[in-house]
């Protein structure tokens, strides 16, 4: 059983618009009163939404002209880029440097091998285990050596 349901959702999103056009900028709320920090904020949280309506509506406003000044933009300053995601994090790309960029192709390089080289035992599966015993034999041998002479330089 659903507990929550797309109805349920739409209608709940639908009340949240209308209680923040409601407390949107540009309203009689702040006819007599200038808006503070706190509106501000709001406002920015809900710069969105109050953009679509605004759209359609000659009342509401994304932006209160009647405001304390500084601290109400700062606070509308800081609710937008909370609502809007921050910063431009994501639009940066990342510099790689040389070495970067060359451990990558020699990773990428190896992988391929690897990859190819399990490929080919697993498609050999007609060998029996003794090979299979010898070829591992093989390979601990040749890193043992490889090892011993790195070790020993």
């Amino acid at each position: 059983m659903k507990l929550v349901t797309r109805k349920t959702v739409a209608l709940f999103l639908l009340v949240l618009i209308f209680a923040g056009a409601g407390c949107a900028a540009g309203t009689a709320a702040f006819a007599t009163e200038e808006a503070g920090f706190w509106a501000g904020l709001w406002h920015g949280l809900i710069l969105v939404i109050t953009f679509i309506i605004s759209l359609f509506s000659d009342t509401v406003r994304m932006y209160e002209t009647n405001n304390a000044g500084v601290s109400y933009d700062l606070g509308f300053l800081i609710g937008a880029m909370i609502a809007l995601g921050g910063s431009c994090r994501s639009a940066r790309k990342k510099r790689r440097s040389r070495k970067e960029r060359e451990w990558e192709e020699i990773g990428d390089k190896v992988e391929k091998k690897v990859r190819k080289a399990i490929k080919s035992w697993v498609d050999e599966s007609d060998r029996e285990d003794r090979e299979w015993e010898e070829i591992g034999s093989k390979i601990e041998e040749r890193i043992k050596r490889e090892l011993k002479d790195w070790a020993d330089e």
